[in-house]
């Protein structure tokens, strides 16, 4: 999946000023093929989060982000309802919604991930799970297998462990939950788990960081068909045009063409 985002126009905005954004750490991040490199997520770049009370009932945003996607979801792998407020507060601090578009909850980010770990990516079905695994081994290794994953426990286990330490950071540094601490109290929190400043067992905290931000683009930027990325937003940020069956009509135009998005599910039958 490619960070870069494309020239756009759109609203008057130019690319310049959208890289004043918050989104522009997209950019800066060093997401690439395979995995993550460089970069510090936050450093500065993310300015803003989420508006923690709704004006009408004083209710956190939170509580009902996105009801029309909601009402044909359930959850399959959080059977804990805590666990999915920790989950949706963390995706959306590493993808807010700003003036460009939705953020992760809005892209159904959390629902993605939580069909993903009800599979078998959550359990690791497809992964060589023999050890010996080694702590400090080189992320560029091959033989460590995706994204130098080198665990004992599975993907399924490394979030609710994550998320759980995450709440229990929260607790004991503001006497509040996670998904109920200010942005800066958030951000505060994952800042230091992307830097390993948090002791966790079975695994290093800031690898739990680069697997929720990984699996949190991967929500917002994948296919439809995979449960995030509604309504192809994300794709419509990034004008990307889906899974077009051909370009032949548009080989001979002299100009850039912008196309409507495809999914995968506008090629099955109705």
């Amino acid at each position: 999946m490619a960070d870069k985002q494309l020239p756009s126009k759109e609203n008057g905005k130019t690319e310049h000023q959208q890289d004043l954004s918050r989104r522009s750490f997209l950019k800066n991040t060093g997401l690439v093929a395979g995995g993550l490199v460089g970069g510090s997520l936050f450093g500065g770049l993310i300015t803003g989060g989420l508006d923690k009370k709704d004006q009408h009932n004083g209710e956190t945003e939170n509580a009902h982000p996105n009801k029309g996607y909601e009402a044909f979801q359930a959850r399959q792998f959080f059977t804990r309802e805590h666990d999915f407020k920790l989950l949706m507060a963390s995706t959306e601090q590493i993808l807010p919604e700003d003036e460009l578009g939705p953020g992760a909850i809005k892209l159904g980010v959390p629902y993605y991930i939580d069909k993903q770990l009800a599979g078998r990516w959550g359990i690791n079905g497809y992964d060589y799970r023999q050890g010996p695994f080694v702590a400090n081994l080189d992320k560029s290794d091959q033989t460590a297998g995706p994204g130098g994953e080198q665990s004992i426990l599975d993907r399924g286990s490394l979030f609710l462990l994550g998320l759980r330490k995450m709440d229990e950071e929260s607790q004991k540094r503001f006497s509040i939950p996670f998904d109920e601490a200010s942005e800066e109290q958030q951000i505060e929190i994952m800042t230091d788990f992307e830097a390993n400043n948090v002791k966790m067992k079975g695994v290093k905290a800031s690898e739990f960081f680069i697997l929720l931000k990984q699996a949190t683009l991967e929500g917002a930027y994948s296919d439809p068909l995979y449960g995030g990325n509604v309504n192809m937003e994300g794709w419509k940020m990034k004008e990307f045009p889906g899974a077009q069956a051909s370009y032949a009509s548009y080989i001979e135009h002299d100009e850039f063409k912008k196309l409507d998005p495809i999914s995968l599910r506008d090629y099955q039958g109705h």
